[in-house]
């Protein structure tokens, strides 16, 4: 199910039959009577609420046919939620372990997110500047969903604690994507552009998915599987 709500009557639906509202994104420099509205009970419930240019809500929208909606809402994700409580409430959740680039990372992100996961770990040495980096390369998404700089091992023991399944993306892999269940409560696991998937991750992994290749070249580039491997968890778990 879409985690958006599009324009004033959708997000007021949301609100009146008790959606779990996050966050509401609304134009800016909008007024309207139908926006304080919102405003008022987005005060009251104590959601969040973030003002975007036209263009941004024009982009995020998913129903920009009439024009550009002055209102959107998020719903059944919490961007700010801790990594305990995304874990206590399960899902899909990607973790990028060891990857260098930020563009990559960003276009990871992006995936993520527009696929529907719950969160997104990063295990990557990347400073401040590399960070931001990778989220103007995720197209503001970094905002929607949480993401989460940690330790990949770490992650990956807490999650099993909580009785998340481990399924690594790693050439070492013997099933294609489609002859793997990812429904439930399951971390999809792809690894660094020169190094892979650490062997530690790899042993804690309880599948690992092989990505069909004919070319020459046996390589994708990062977010290739990710998006690959993210369609099909999409279509199991739609």
């Amino acid at each position: 199910m879409s985690m958006q709500r599009c324009g004033y009557e959708m997000v007021l639906k949301s609100i009146e039959d008790g959606e779990e509202i996050s966050l509401i994104l609304i134009k800016r420099d909008i007024q309207s009577a139908q926006i304080s509205e919102i405003l008022d009970h987005a005060e009251k419930l104590q959601i969040k609420v973030v003002y975007g240019s036209e263009n941004d809500l024009w982009r995020m929208s998913k129903n920009n046919t009439n024009g550009t909606p002055d209102v959107l809402c998020l719903v059944g994700r919490n961007p700010d939620a801790s990594i305990h409580e995304v874990l206590s409430k399960g899902g899909l959740i990607w973790l990028l372990a060891g990857a260098s680039y930020p563009v990559n990372i960003g276009f990871c992100i992006r995936t993520a997110e527009v696929s529907g996961a719950d969160a997104v770990i990063i295990d990557a040495e990347l400073n401040n500047q590399e960070r931001s980096a990778a989220k103007r390369a995720s197209m503001k998404s970094h905002r929607f969903l949480p993401v989460f700089w940690t330790s990949g091992i770490e992650s990956i023991l807490m999650a099993k604690d909580y009785g998340f399944r481990i399924i690594s993306v790693e050439d070492i892999g013997e099933s294609a994507p489609w002859e793997i269940d990812m429904k439930g409560n399951v971390i999809l696991v792809v690894g660094g552009e020169k190094n892979g998937i650490p062997e530690q991750i790899l042993k804690q992994s309880d599948e690992i998915i092989r990505i069909p290749m004919s070319g020459f070249v046996p390589s994708f580039n990062l977010q290739a599987p990710l998006s690959f491997v993210a369609i099909e968890a999409q279509r199991q778990r739609s």
